[in-house]
């Protein structure tokens, strides 16, 4: 998915997005599970950077991947060089480090978006590919309920100055899959110049996904609901997993 006209409204439309709390969440997990510190740290489907330049803040050595160009350089433009962060333009399933990395997170639901089973599978062999043995794998995921019971049919509206967007969502069909269709109108000072995004997300259970980091070679440390270190509820809608790259 290359996300064109989300990717000029993304970071308005996630305002209330606590990143600087979200990468001290990911910093206190690396705390807690490494076996080997973590320095060199992959942000994968980094979008417009801001968890990057967090975890930069806290002195890990980021590289940046996302597939859109979009994304990428709304990133760019926003670091404008305050940190050393190697923004780098792949597709998850085809990522090309050139060398290894210690550890690694992936946020804000981004493997949901990718809605085939075996781009995901590939997606975790290509992490371990480029994964130090004893590395931190560190991702979130919408989970089935959410995509169920919030998301699934549901209208949303997002209103700004200058901005307004609908959000409106297909029903979950039995690959757990949700259409999601975004309309954005701009103000351009004298009407609205509309722009439209199209695109799924797909919720994978946990088994699934534990299955798939077993075969390529990541072991499951926890698995913890809505940024906590608590065991998910049965209506939690996020889920974090923690990983180790086998030694």
């Amino acid at each position: 998915m290359a996300y064109h006209s989300f990717a000029s409204y993304y970071d308005r439309l996630t305002w209330d997005v606590d990143y600087p709390g979200r990468a001290a969440y990911f910093h206190a997990l690396f705390e807690r599970f490494q076996t080997r510190k973590v320095e060199l740290l992959l942000d994968l489907a980094c979008g417009t950077g801001s968890l990057s330049m967090e975890l930069a803040k806290l002195g890990y050595d980021v590289i940046a991947v996302d597939g859109s160009e979009d994304m990428l350089s709304e990133a760019m433009e926003k670091n404008d060089g305050a940190y050393p962060i190697l923004f780098l333009c792949q597709q998850m399933e085809e990522l090309d480090l050139y060398g290894t990395i210690d550890g690694a997170v992936c946020a804000l639901d981004s493997l949901n978006h990718v809605t085939d089973p075996e781009k995901v599978r590939r997606i975790l062999d290509k992490v371990s590919l480029f994964m130090n043995p004893g590395g931190i794998f560190i991702f979130d995921v919408n989970t089935v309920y959410k995509h169920r019971e919030v998301l699934s049919e549901s209208t949303f509206v997002y209103e700004d100055d200058d901005l307004y967007c609908v959000w409106q969502n297909g029903p979950m069909d039995e690959d757990h899959c949700v259409e999601i269709a975004l309309d954005f109108f701009s103000f351009n000072g004298e009407s609205y110049d509309r722009e439209s995004e199209c695109f799924k997300e797909r919720a994978y259970p946990p088994e699934e996904l534990e299955g798939w980091l077993q075969k390529a070679g990541m072991e499951v440390l926890g698995i913890f609901g809505d940024d906590t270190l608590e065991p998910p509820k049965a209506d939690a809608q996020r889920l974090i997993f923690v990983t180790r790259k086998s030694e």
